[in-house]
């Protein structure tokens, strides 16, 4: 964000108009000291202070103006709630509002889309990978223990019709979940085939 200047009577009162102005929290600004200000003598001659200052965007805030120019963009309402992990570079955004399953998508595509312009925009110029997790009335977690079952079935169905079974299309993180639901089984593997986005996991018996 650019610089802005800001003249008041002394430097305290041009934060504080700072602030008002930024909508923000005078902890938040970033701010420089032009002028000093003056009260003159008998209020002749006196001077404003003047500080040139701006508003230090968190990669928090960069998520959360993101997304709402997208809900707004959309005429949907949404809160965001942002937790950002600075030791584990993870964050983690829960949506919630109405009507949520837009958000989500078939297989959760849409959800999926979000996540990953949120990540461009939290991760652009920044020297570490910041993890970006996008969720909504927690389908992530009902999603995984979906595929965590589907997997099962499938290995179920593998060991008694002795053929290999491939999965519909999934992205890579849904790919993993099935490799990890089957890694331990005795009697089955798996692998995927096939090039993005039409890549597919294959249960199949091991020799």
């Amino acid at each position: 964000m650019d610089y802005m200047e800001v003249s008041a009577k002394t430097v305290e009162d041009a934060i504080v108009e700072a602030a008002i102005k930024l909508e923000t929290t005078r902890d938040k600004l970033e701010y420089e000291v032009l002028e000093k200000g003056s009260a003159g003598f008998l209020g002749f001659n006196s001077k404003p202070a003047v500080i040139k200052v701006r508003k230090i965007v968190t990669l928090e805030d960069r998520a959360a103006d993101f997304l709402k120019g997208m809900f707004d963009a959309m005429n949907m309402v949404v809160e965001t709630k942002i937790v950002y992990d600075e030791t584990d570079k993870n964050m983690d955004i829960e949506l919630i509002g109405k009507d949520m399953g837009i958000l989500i998508g078939k297989r959760g595509q849409t959800l999926d889309s979000i996540q990953y312009l949120v990540s461009l925009v939290v991760n652009k110029g920044t020297e570490d990978y910041i993890r970006v997790k996008v969720d909504t009335e927690d389908y992530r977690r009902r999603r995984k223990e979906t595929l965590e079952n589907l997997a099962k079935n499938i290995a179920f169905k593998v060991k008694r019709t002795k053929k290999p079974v491939s999965l519909e299309p999934m992205n890579p993180y849904e790919r993993r979940i099935i490799h990890s639901a089957l890694q331990n089984d005795k009697y089955v593997t798996t692998h995927s085939e096939g090039e993005e986005p039409f890549r597919r996991v294959v249960v199949t018996l091991k020799r």
